[in-house]
């Protein structure tokens, strides 16, 4: 895997509005793999593969295939600087406040990025009473200070910019852990895909459209527009979703289990997935012996239902890599899940007539 890839795609600040800059790594990335692209009115980045071999279906089109992947992680928008110079902001996503405390933002703006700290108001523990440190603040109770004198945040500083979290990007023996996995390692595999595609003899029937979308942790809102426009025979969500194999989970409520392979998703609260396309992906797994593993969402979606949705609707599946710890600034997710997902997309590519 190219793993300076995946960590620069993490490392690169995009909220839900503001995906430019991975949108820019992408297109750089990118470049000769696909056969056209454009960029529509909500800022998706969708690229074309034609087919490299002849299918063997009667049909006289080959299936377009629909790959969305969305560029946007959670974040903050500025939305008032007081008068000491703190920074308040509004969420653009979905966040848990108690993950919130003292963590390290960056705050993107025109004239540059501003490294800051984000803590809620109110007293620190050595003056707070038992009731006052056992609540936990809203998230609009938590600001951002620069360190900076108050004129010189405003100069700097306006309602609009955006605010990432700002953790550097971890490899360990088995694990990648890092702010923005949910849904950069989506992007990374779609590419890992395409390239191992790319790479063989035996190429692929159908058409390829990679569709890395925009606004999707605030409704599935670039997948929405992006699938009216490609209208695909079949759409594959690709994205995350929940490993709770960690302390205080109940093992019936992990969803996946790290280390076990690819997730193959055939229910979440966004979509049902087309029972045919599950059972393909399980063959195509057992087939090439790549480690897999069906999995059931109770809450949360992903770009899928946007394409299943979209015009007369699609047969859709979710293809998904198990992350602990989602929506922080510590996403984990696991080496050889990761393989395995690049390789079971590449691989069903590859046998859709």
């Amino acid at each position: 895997m190219d793993t300076e890839l995946f960590r620069r795609l993490c490392e690169t600040p995009g909220i839900p509005g503001r995906e430019e800059r991975v949108r820019a790594l992408i297109i750089k990335e990118t470049k000769g793999l696909f056969d056209s692209c454009e960029v529509d009115a909500m800022g998706s980045y969708i690229c074309t593969r034609k087919p490299t071999r002849t299918s063997k279906s009667k049909s006289a089109k080959p299936t377009r295939v629909m790959l969305a992947a969305h560029m946007d992680e959670i974040g903050f928008f500025v939305r008032h600087i007081d008068e000491n110079g703190c920074i308040w902001v509004n969420p653009a996503g979905g966040f848990d406040a108690r993950n919130l405390f003292a963590v390290r933002v960056l705050v993107c703006t025109a004239s540059g990025d501003y490294k800051g700290v984000m803590n809620p108001g109110g007293k620190p523990i050595h003056i707070s009473s038992d009731a006052e440190r056992n609540k936990v603040p809203g998230v609009e109770e938590f600001f951002i200070d620069l360190g900076r004198d108050a004129a010189d945040v405003r100069k700097h500083v306006e309602i609009g910019d955006f605010v990432v979290l700002d953790t550097p990007f971890l490899e360990t023996p088995k694990k990648f852990v890092s702010k923005a996995v949910d849904n950069r390692l989506a992007c990374f595999v779609a590419i890992e895909a395409v390239r191992m595609l790319a790479k063989r003899k035996s190429g692929h029937a159908c058409e390829i459209v990679c569709a890395f979308t925009t606004q999707e942790e605030v409704g599935l809102r670039g997948a929405q527009t992006a699938a009216y426009s490609v209208k695909a025979d079949i759409g594959i969500g690709l994205d995350v979703t929940l490993a709770c194999d960690t302390p205080g989970v109940p093992d019936n409520q992990r969803v996946t289990k790290q280390g076990l392979g690819a997730g193959i998703m055939v229910q979440d609260s966004s979509m049902i997935s087309d029972y045919e396309l599950v059972a393909e992906f399980v063959a195509v797994a057992k087939k090439h012996r790549i480690p897999h593993q069906k999995c059931i969402l109770p809450r949360g979606g992903q770009d899928g239902a946007a394409i299943q949705r979209a015009g007369i609707g699609a047969k859709c599946v979710a293809i998904v890599t198990g992350t602990r710890y989602i929506h922080t600034s510590t996403e984990m997710v696991d080496k050889g899940d990761l393989e395995a997902t690049i390789e079971l997309l590449g691989e069903w590519l590859g046998s859709v007539a």
